[in-house]
């Protein structure tokens, strides 16, 4: 049988040879593909990369078929910023030019991860990074990458270290902290004192230290007992290009034995009212510096800026409630909570309601008008702030509402 089978091969012409050849190739390609399908199991692969430039930012969005956890391998320092993206194969693997701030970029594989590599063509770092599940229309994950050029030309590679640029002291984060109510709206009423006379004592108390760091610029939208519009609110930290938005309150309830701190950010629906309410106006875009060519590109833009602003917020809430945990003052059960409150509607600014305890409450009026207390209060609040942007690497909460609005 052997002997047959040798004297049959001896036989064989051109296309028997060829027709073998390219049954020997088609193997090679299935244990090839079968070997990376066992490398990469059910792991996702990078689908494309997006550029969005305005001026001095760039906006990156990796499009993703799963979700990853991001870390940052390259800053930006040497004209380089480079990401792995975790549990991400980069399927065939991705390359070509960049926009604005980035010249080109390449995807490749890094173990059990995908390294973005995006070139710069300016000095930048990354202002802000998230991840943004399937949702509004869009069927996938999405990674973005906000950069903020931070010089002129990239630097040339040295070999002796460089000094970092120091920042203008005008980029410091501007925080608009908010008084509740105020003038002809004084607010709940405690046994000695209306809410709009704590929160307005609170507000300068946290402006005091938070301007002690040196590290922040801070406006109040109001500084004596008077009367803002919640929507004017929302405007001064939207036109002022604030940062952060931080509203102070003191809760109220029937029963005097409730009492304790919490924490809102906004809420799906009120997610969908801010959109709608923003986009009444025909120049919409141009508030939030949208190309304004197309109206459903833009309208993408803004659903991806206002979730970003929701993670973000949320991020900060968290933070805030663990240093307010941390210095013992006390908290409701469920400190997160969501509302639609008009004060969060803003796309653009994260922004948090703070309930500094229930004024209804001997004990936390007590906290709330003692100078040394609400002091030492207004302290763990800016110890939170500080840690919110002295940590914009850490892993990012993704906005949800976690029980939000029971008790």
């Amino acid at each position: 049988m052997g002997g047959r089978f040798l004297t049959d091969v001896v036989r064989w012409g051109a296309r028997e040879w060829a027709m073998t050849a390219l049954a020997f190739v088609v193997i090679c390609a299935v244990a090839l593909f079968a070997t990376r399908g066992f490398a990469w199991g059910a792991q996702g692969d990078v689908l494309g990369i997006r550029f969005g430039a305005d001026g001095d930012r760039t906006r990156v969005v990796i499009d993703l078929d799963k979700s990853t956890q991001g870390r940052v391998i390259d800053a930006g320092a040497d004209g380089r910023v480079t990401l792995a993206l975790n549990g991400v194969a980069p399927g065939r693997g991705l390359n070509g030019g960049g926009s604005g701030l980035v010249r080109s970029y390449q995807v490749s594989a890094a173990g059990g991860a995908s390294r973005v590599q995006l070139e710069l063509a300016r000095g930048s770092e990354i202002e802000r990074r998230f991840l943004l599940p399937p949702g509004d229309g869009v069927a996938h994950y999405r990674y973005v990458v906000d950069l903020k050029a931070v010089g002129g030309a990239v630097p040339a590679p040295r070999a002796a270290p460089r000094s970092t640029p120091t920042p203008r002291r005008a980029e410091r984060p501007l925080i608009v902290i908010d008084a509740g109510h105020g003038g002809r709206d004084p607010g709940a009423s405690g046994a000695k004192i209306s809410e709009s006379q704590v929160t307005l004592a609170a507000a300068l108390a946290l402006k005091a230290e938070l301007e002690r760091t040196g590290r922040y610029r801070v406006r109040l939208t109001r500084e004596t007992n008077t009367y803002v519009d919640l929507y004017r609110r929302v405007s001064i930290a939207r036109q002022a290009d604030a940062d952060l938005f931080i509203s102070l309150h003191a809760d109220a309830g029937s029963d005097p034995a409730v009492r304790g701190a919490s924490v809102y950010t906004l809420s799906e629906q009120g997610a969908g009212r801010a959109v709608r309410e923003f986009t009444r106006t025909d120049n919409w875009h141009r508030e939030l510096h949208l190309p304004g060519r197309d109206p459903s590109v833009d309208r993408i833009l803004l659903d991806m800026t206002q979730r970003a602003t929701q993670n973000r917020s949320a991020q900060f809430a968290r933070v805030l409630l663990t240093h307010l945990e941390g210095s013992d003052h006390p908290l409701l059960r469920r400190s997160h909570r969501d509302a639609g409150l008009a004060v969060l509607l803003a796309p653009d600014v994260p922004a948090v309601l703070l309930e500094m305890g229930f004024i209804t409450n001997p004990e936390d009026e007590r906290l709330l008008t003692d100078e040394r207390a609400r002091r030492r209060l207004m302290k763990s609040v800016a110890d939170g702030i500080d840690r919110y942007f002295r940590e914009p690497a850490a892993p990012l909460m993704t906005a949800s509402n976690d029980g939000a609005g029971q008790p």
